[in-house]
């Protein structure tokens, strides 16, 4: 655990240093972070981008309707993340037009800091991600329901079947194969976000919101623990691995 930069004699120490990585309470606190960060938000993207997918691709709302809509919810995906991240502490600044709205409306007593509080950090931070992330998926799954046969949901308004009977027994089957790789290679972005939550909330506070980058990024370039998070970097790497692993063997399959 001593800093590589002063030590001028380092010497091979085996598997400690992964054992101090694995041992140490904050990675694991980063680790159960990342976990509920990466379920969240997959999970939530799955259910927003196939909501407003179906909403984009209904006959029901003229053309003019479908068109602003597109624009808008297509929008967060053309913002860089940066922008995204100033964007939303200004509206979660306790001044902001978040604490505005929820107080006016009575849902809160008083202005809260959102991302700074250690009981809210987290959640914010997701929604922050899902709000980001979810246009992904509304076009992919858009794209696949525009190649679902018209003929299926025909028949299944000649057997009776209501909106409800067609979205669990024809929409969501034939959308599987796009759901599940696109579910995969969400939780492989979504475990390697870094960026966003380094400009939000830098991990904090007090480790609430610290997943495994930004922890192998404090451990290297805060507090020069070079060899732990080259061990910690190595782990994130084998997690990875496993990821993509499943996801070649699922577009195997799926050929």
């Amino acid at each position: 655990m001593d800093n590589v930069i002063m030590n001028k004699s380092p010497q091979f120490i085996g598997f400690k240093n992964y054992s101090a990585v694995l041992s140490d309470t904050v990675f694991i606190v980063a680790l159960k972070n990342t976990a509920m960060f990466i379920a969240s938000s997959v999970v939530a993207h799955m259910i927003i981008g196939l909501f407003f997918a179906i909403l984009l691709n209904t006959k029901l709302l003229p053309n003019w309707l479908l068109t602003i809509f597109r624009t808008l919810f297509v929008l967060p995906w053309l913002l860089t993340v940066a922008i995204i991240a100033v964007l939303w502490r200004l509206i979660l600044n306790p001044n902001g037009i978040a604490n505005y709205l929820l107080v006016t409306l009575g849902i809160i007593d008083q202005k809260q800091e959102w991302l700074s509080d250690p009981s809210t950090a987290l959640i914010a931070l997701c929604i922050i991600n899902i709000w980001a992330g979810y246009p992904f998926f509304m076009i992919s799954l858009l794209a696949g329901l525009q190649g679902i046969p018209s003929q299926l949901y025909e028949a299944a308004q000649v057997d009776g079947a209501g909106p409800f009977r067609q979205l669990i027994s024809i929409t969501i089957p034939q959308l599987k194969p796009i759901l599940i790789s696109m579910a995969l290679l969400d939780v492989i972005w979504t475990s390697q976000q870094f960026a966003l939550i380094w400009m939000t909330t830098g991990g904090g506070p007090i480790d609430k919101t610290e997943v495994l980058p930004t922890y192998t990024y404090k451990l290297a370039f805060s507090s020069y623990h070079f060899s732990t998070a080259s061990a910690s970097a190595v782990i994130i790497l084998f997690l990875s691995m496993m990821l993509a692993a499943l996801y070649v063997r699922h577009q195997k399959a799926s050929n």
